[in-house]
Protein backbone atom coordinates (compact mmCIF):
# COMPACT_ATOMS: atom_id res chain seq x y z
CA UNK A 1 0.00 0.00 0.00
CA UNK A 2 1.16 3.54 -0.81
CA UNK A 3 1.60 5.82 2.20
CA UNK A 4 0.71 9.51 1.95
CA UNK A 5 3.36 11.51 3.83
CA UNK A 6 2.20 14.96 4.93
CA UNK A 7 4.74 17.76 5.43
CA UNK A 8 3.13 20.64 7.39
CA UNK A 9 2.99 24.37 6.82
CA UNK A 10 5.11 26.91 8.67
CA UNK A 11 3.74 26.00 12.10
CA UNK A 12 5.28 22.55 11.64
CA UNK A 13 3.02 20.90 14.22
CA UNK A 14 0.95 18.84 11.81
CA UNK A 15 -2.14 19.57 13.91
CA UNK A 16 -3.77 21.66 11.20
CA UNK A 17 -4.10 18.57 9.01
CA UNK A 18 -6.97 17.35 11.23
CA UNK A 19 -9.87 18.35 8.88
CA UNK A 20 -8.03 16.89 5.88
CA UNK A 21 -7.25 13.65 7.71
CA UNK A 22 -10.88 13.31 8.77
CA UNK A 23 -11.99 13.78 5.16
CA UNK A 24 -9.48 11.21 3.89
CA UNK A 25 -10.91 8.54 6.16
CA UNK A 26 -9.20 5.20 6.64
CA UNK A 27 -8.73 4.08 3.04
CA UNK A 28 -5.28 5.65 2.72
CA UNK A 29 -2.31 5.04 4.99
CA UNK A 30 -1.08 8.44 6.21
CA UNK A 31 2.06 9.58 8.02
CA UNK A 32 2.29 13.13 9.38
CA UNK A 33 5.77 14.63 9.74
CA UNK A 34 6.24 17.09 12.61
CA UNK A 35 9.10 19.56 12.91
CA UNK A 36 10.89 20.54 16.15
CA UNK A 37 8.90 23.48 17.51
CA UNK A 38 11.61 25.26 19.51
CA UNK A 39 14.79 25.01 17.42
CA UNK A 40 15.59 27.67 14.75
CA UNK A 41 16.01 25.27 11.83
CA UNK A 42 16.04 26.18 8.15
CA UNK A 43 15.11 24.16 5.08
CA UNK A 44 18.25 21.99 5.04
CA UNK A 45 17.83 20.89 8.64
CA UNK A 46 14.08 20.33 8.32
CA UNK A 47 14.63 18.30 5.16
CA UNK A 48 16.87 16.02 7.22
CA UNK A 49 14.14 15.71 9.86
CA UNK A 50 11.63 14.66 7.21
CA UNK A 51 14.03 12.32 5.42
CA UNK A 52 14.72 10.43 8.65
CA UNK A 53 11.09 9.36 9.03
CA UNK A 54 10.17 8.54 5.43
CA UNK A 55 8.55 5.12 4.90
CA UNK A 56 10.61 2.20 3.65
CA UNK A 57 7.83 1.25 1.25
CA UNK A 58 6.15 3.22 -1.57
CA UNK A 59 4.92 6.69 -0.64
CA UNK A 60 3.55 9.97 -1.99
CA UNK A 61 4.81 13.25 -0.54
CA UNK A 62 2.47 16.18 0.10
CA UNK A 63 4.20 19.47 0.90
CA UNK A 64 1.83 22.08 2.29
CA UNK A 65 2.81 25.71 1.72
CA UNK A 66 6.14 26.24 3.56
CA UNK A 67 7.06 22.56 3.16
CA UNK A 68 6.79 22.48 -0.62
CA UNK A 69 10.53 23.15 -1.10
CA UNK A 70 11.34 20.33 1.33
CA UNK A 71 9.08 17.97 -0.62
CA UNK A 72 10.69 19.07 -3.89
CA UNK A 73 14.21 18.52 -2.54
CA UNK A 74 13.25 15.06 -1.32
CA UNK A 75 11.63 14.25 -4.66
CA UNK A 76 14.81 15.23 -6.50
CA UNK A 77 16.94 12.94 -4.32
CA UNK A 78 15.84 9.93 -6.34
CA UNK A 79 14.34 7.75 -3.62
CA UNK A 80 13.09 4.55 -5.27
CA UNK A 81 10.17 4.49 -2.85
CA UNK A 82 8.82 7.94 -3.79
CA UNK A 83 5.99 7.50 -6.30
CA UNK A 84 4.33 10.93 -6.43
CA UNK A 85 4.55 14.56 -5.32
CA UNK A 86 1.74 16.88 -4.24
CA UNK A 87 2.31 20.59 -3.70
CA UNK A 88 -0.45 22.48 -1.89
CA UNK A 89 -0.43 26.30 -2.12
CA UNK A 90 3.34 26.06 -2.33
CA UNK A 91 6.31 27.26 -4.37
CA UNK A 92 9.71 26.40 -5.80
CA UNK A 93 11.24 29.71 -4.79
CA UNK A 94 10.31 32.81 -2.80
CA UNK A 95 6.70 33.51 -3.89
CA UNK A 96 7.05 37.20 -2.97
CA UNK A 97 10.38 38.34 -4.49
CA UNK A 98 9.79 41.94 -3.41
CA UNK A 99 10.20 40.81 0.19
CA UNK A 100 13.68 39.35 -0.37
CA UNK A 101 15.30 42.57 0.81
CA UNK A 102 13.68 42.14 4.21
CA UNK A 103 15.67 39.05 5.15
CA UNK A 104 18.10 41.10 7.25
CA UNK A 105 15.13 42.32 9.32
CA UNK A 106 13.62 38.89 9.99
CA UNK A 107 15.64 38.53 13.17
CA UNK A 108 13.89 41.49 14.80
CA UNK A 109 10.35 40.90 13.57
CA UNK A 110 7.87 40.61 16.49
CA UNK A 111 6.41 37.36 15.18
CA UNK A 112 5.12 36.34 18.60
CA UNK A 113 3.12 39.55 18.85
CA UNK A 114 1.29 39.14 15.55
CA UNK A 115 -2.48 39.12 16.29
CA UNK A 116 -4.00 35.71 15.60
CA UNK A 117 -7.13 37.40 14.25
CA UNK A 118 -5.17 39.27 11.61
CA UNK A 119 -3.16 36.23 10.59
CA UNK A 120 -6.26 34.06 10.49
CA UNK A 121 -8.07 36.49 8.20
CA UNK A 122 -5.02 36.60 5.92
CA UNK A 123 -4.78 32.82 5.70
CA UNK A 124 -8.53 32.02 5.69
CA UNK A 125 -10.32 35.16 4.51
CA UNK A 126 -14.06 34.64 4.09
CA UNK A 127 -13.59 30.94 4.86
CA UNK A 128 -12.64 31.65 8.48
CA UNK A 129 -14.61 29.82 11.17
CA UNK A 130 -14.20 29.97 14.95
CA UNK A 131 -13.00 26.36 14.90
CA UNK A 132 -10.31 26.93 12.26
CA UNK A 133 -9.18 30.15 13.90
CA UNK A 134 -8.87 28.43 17.28
CA UNK A 135 -6.96 25.49 15.79
CA UNK A 136 -4.54 27.86 14.08
CA UNK A 137 -3.93 29.79 17.29
CA UNK A 138 -3.36 26.60 19.27
CA UNK A 139 -0.82 25.33 16.73
CA UNK A 140 1.03 28.63 16.45
CA UNK A 141 1.43 29.11 20.20
CA UNK A 142 3.48 25.90 20.35
CA UNK A 143 6.18 27.24 18.03
CA UNK A 144 8.94 29.49 19.33
CA UNK A 145 9.55 32.91 17.73
CA UNK A 146 13.10 31.78 16.89
CA UNK A 147 11.79 28.76 14.96
CA UNK A 148 9.29 30.89 13.05
CA UNK A 149 11.96 33.46 12.15
CA UNK A 150 14.30 30.75 10.88
CA UNK A 151 11.55 29.32 8.68
CA UNK A 152 10.59 32.73 7.34
CA UNK A 153 14.23 33.49 6.57
CA UNK A 154 14.45 30.24 4.61
CA UNK A 155 11.43 31.17 2.50
CA UNK A 156 13.07 34.47 1.53
CA UNK A 157 16.38 32.94 0.48
CA UNK A 158 15.84 29.51 -1.09
CA UNK A 159 15.36 28.28 -4.67
CA UNK A 160 14.68 24.63 -5.57
CA UNK A 161 13.75 25.27 -9.20
CA UNK A 162 16.54 23.03 -10.49
CA UNK A 163 15.49 20.21 -8.18
CA UNK A 164 11.87 20.42 -9.33
CA UNK A 165 12.95 20.34 -12.96
CA UNK A 166 15.06 17.26 -12.23
CA UNK A 167 12.34 15.31 -10.42
CA UNK A 168 10.70 12.54 -12.40
CA UNK A 169 7.69 11.51 -10.29
CA UNK A 170 4.07 12.40 -11.17
CA UNK A 171 3.24 15.80 -9.69
CA UNK A 172 -0.04 17.35 -8.56
CA UNK A 173 -0.46 21.02 -7.60
CA UNK A 174 -3.40 22.16 -5.47
CA UNK A 175 -4.07 25.85 -6.12
CA UNK A 176 -6.34 28.04 -4.00
CA UNK A 177 -7.98 30.74 -6.10
CA UNK A 178 -8.50 32.94 -3.01
CA UNK A 179 -4.93 32.61 -1.72
CA UNK A 180 -3.67 35.93 -0.30
CA UNK A 181 -0.24 34.55 0.58
CA UNK A 182 1.01 32.55 -2.42
CA UNK A 183 0.17 34.16 -5.79
CA UNK A 184 -0.91 32.31 -8.91
CA UNK A 185 2.56 32.98 -10.33
CA UNK A 186 3.94 30.33 -7.98
CA UNK A 187 1.85 27.55 -9.52
CA UNK A 188 2.63 28.87 -12.99
CA UNK A 189 6.35 28.59 -12.23
CA UNK A 190 5.87 25.00 -11.08
CA UNK A 191 4.06 24.23 -14.34
CA UNK A 192 6.79 25.92 -16.38
CA UNK A 193 9.52 23.97 -14.63
CA UNK A 194 7.61 20.69 -14.80
CA UNK A 195 5.05 20.86 -17.65
CA UNK A 196 3.56 17.46 -16.77
CA UNK A 197 2.27 18.86 -13.46
CA UNK A 198 -1.47 18.52 -13.01
CA UNK A 199 -2.94 21.70 -11.50
CA UNK A 200 -6.30 21.55 -9.74
CA UNK A 201 -7.96 24.77 -8.60
CA UNK A 202 -10.14 25.13 -5.53
CA UNK A 203 -12.39 27.96 -4.35
CA UNK A 204 -10.38 28.21 -1.16
CA UNK A 205 -7.93 30.37 0.82
CA UNK A 206 -4.27 29.67 1.57
CA UNK A 207 -5.41 27.18 4.20
CA UNK A 208 -6.85 25.00 1.45
CA UNK A 209 -6.61 21.64 3.22
CA UNK A 210 -8.49 23.09 6.17
CA UNK A 211 -11.18 25.11 4.38
CA UNK A 212 -11.81 22.72 1.47
CA UNK A 213 -10.84 19.49 3.18
CA UNK A 214 -13.46 17.25 1.56
CA UNK A 215 -12.70 18.38 -2.00
CA UNK A 216 -8.95 18.26 -1.42
CA UNK A 217 -9.16 14.78 0.12
CA UNK A 218 -11.05 13.52 -2.92
CA UNK A 219 -8.47 14.88 -5.38
CA UNK A 220 -5.45 13.75 -3.36
CA UNK A 221 -7.05 10.37 -2.69
CA UNK A 222 -7.61 9.82 -6.40
CA UNK A 223 -3.99 10.77 -7.10
CA UNK A 224 -2.69 8.29 -4.51
CA UNK A 225 -4.91 5.53 -5.91
CA UNK A 226 -3.68 6.27 -9.45
CA UNK A 227 -0.09 5.98 -8.26
CA UNK A 228 -0.90 2.74 -6.48
CA UNK A 229 -2.50 1.23 -9.60
CA UNK A 230 0.69 1.99 -11.56
CA UNK A 231 2.98 0.08 -9.18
Amino acid sequence: MVTLVLLPGMDGTGQLFAPFLAALGCEIDVKVVRYPNREPLGYAELEAVARAVLPEGPFVLLGESFSGPIAIALAASGSPHLKGLVLCCSFARNPRPLFSGLRSLVGVLPVAAAPIGVLSRLLLGRFETPELRAAFGKALEQVSPAALRARLRSVLTFDVSAQLRASTVPTLYLQATCDRVVPAAASQLVSNLKPSTRVVQFDAPHFLLQAASVEAARVVGEFVHEVQRDL
